[in-house]
């Protein structure tokens, strides 16, 4: 459930149906869901048995999987860029996760439903919200807080015990929006043909990288929390199955955020690839067009808020674990120590987002920039890393003992993935951003 949490985030419900809209439905799905098995799982199983081996942190698991096979120590480099990673993702993360508890407040104020469908109002209620240093500061320390609290309060006791809650919340709120959304609007069959009827003339070069970059930063791959996951799981666990586990249920979570968005968007002329402001602007557009908007808009955004709540520990445990056994520092402290320098850094992109400060990279916002070296740069790089040395530098005695050391095929598939046909997918995800 950690492990699925850590997968199935804000990149599932917030970005996902967006992206989707955007490059033209069902061949981007298609290829997505290719990239999925022979990309994103091919990694996430290696991760996880790294991680198994390493019986460490991120860093010093690698090292130790790289000395034990006579291999440079170099390698633990992989570890330090997902490190690297997960703190800048996080820093961005937290200002998004922050927007969706503010989200489920207005809600509760009945804000997101004012019982007229008024695009401007909506329009006007983000713009409201993500231009307000005073609101965006303050839900982004929420969602830091509470992210803090989780990780500063163990891994079964705090990771896992919200997580074995909150997902299957999570799958239940979707699933009760999706099954609304296609009753009441009859566009269940619209919304069908246009997530799984392949129309190969919108598919374009663009779209074939977004939807591999996509299943890659969908599964959390490259950045060292299903490393650090995989340090936890007991011996019994085969990892596999596991990971294919992981993978279907991030899919699923995926297809239910698409089939819950989708029916109300074609019910009432929206447009599908209406970018990051689907969730935010679109939706409840389209939710106050519906008999119940109040309770559906605050299931949408609970959904939302249970989303990035149940990623964001996994985001920063990787980085809590490292310093914690490196230190001996408590779990708590550490974690409030970390929580409070990725806090920073997201105060400098609210700050900046909302007009307090210019501070432009290379041209783009701070915000952008951040989004920009970690999901451009830094998670194909560590993919790259782990997969050419999983695939190349684990032996052969190692590599088939994830798989019973009796299923020749599926190692020798998995091998070969890990060795060719990820790092070159991923190489041209990484050129295409560069």
């Amino acid at each position: 459930m950690a492990a699925t949490a850590a997968a199935a985030g804000l990149g599932n419900v917030w970005k996902f149906p967006y992206i989707v809209g955007e490059y033209g439905g069902g061949a981007f799905m298609l290829v997505y869901l290719a990239a999925i098995v022979v990309v994103g799982l091919p990694i996430l199983s290696a991760e996880l048995f790294l991680g198994r081996l390493g019986t460490r942190n991120v860093v010093d698991g690698l090292a130790k999987v790289a000395r034990e096979g006579n291999h440079s120590r170099h390698w633990a480099s992989a570890g330090w860029i997902g490190i690297v990673a997960v703190f800048v993702i996080l820093s961005f993360y937290s200002v998004v996760g922050g927007w969706s508890l503010a989200y489920v407040h207005l809600a509760l104020t009945g804000a997101t439903s004012p019982g007229v469908v008024a695009p401007d109002y909506f329009t006007e209620l983000f713009s409201d919200l993500t231009g307000d240093p005073v609101r965006t500061v303050f839900w982004h320390s929420v969602f830091m807080g509470l992210t803090a609290y989780i990780v500063g309060s163990g891994v079964r006791q705090g990771i896992e015990r919200v997580c074995r809650f909150l997902v299957p919340i999570l799958l239940l709120l979707l699933a009760a929006i999706a099954i609304h959304s296609a009753v009441v609007t009859n566009q269940f069959s619209s919304t069908l043909r246009f997530l799984f009827e392949p129309d190969f003339s919108k598919l374009t070069v663009d779209a074939v990288l977004v939807a591999v970059g996509h299943a890659f930063f969908s599964l959390s791959v490259g950045v060292g929390a299903m490393l650090t996951f995989g340090a936890y799981v007991p011996r019994g666990v085969s990892l596999p199955a596991a990971a294919v586990t992981i993978a279907a249920l991030d899919t699923v979570v995926a297809i239910l955020a698409g089939l819950a968005i989708f029916p109300v968007v074609f019910a009432h002329g929206l447009d599908p690839s209406a970018g990051p402001g689907l969730a935010f602007i679109a939706m409840p557009v389209a939710l106050n067009a519906m008999d119940i908007p109040s309770p559906l808009s605050l299931a949408f955004f609970g959904a939302l808020a249970i989303a990035a709540l149940t990623s964001s520990p996994s985001l920063l445990e990787p980085i809590v674990e490292l310093v914690r056994e490196r230190t001996g520092w408590s779990r708590r402290s550490t974690a409030n120590v970390l929580a409070l320098g990725v806090w920073a850094a997201g105060l400098a992109q609210t700050l900046s987002l909302t007009g307090v400060f210019e501070l432009d990279v290379l041209g783009l916002s701070l915000f952008d920039a951040s989004d920009y070296l970690a999901s451009s740069i830094l998670l194909p790089v560590g993919g790259i890393l782990i997969a050419f040395f999983a695939g190349w530098k684990l032996s052969a005695a190692d590599a088939t003992s994830m798989f019973g050391g009796h299923k020749q095929i599926a190692y020798r598939v998995w091998r070969f993935a890990l060795r060719f046909v990820a790092p070159l997918a991923i190489a041209l995800v990484l050129a295409s951003g560069l």
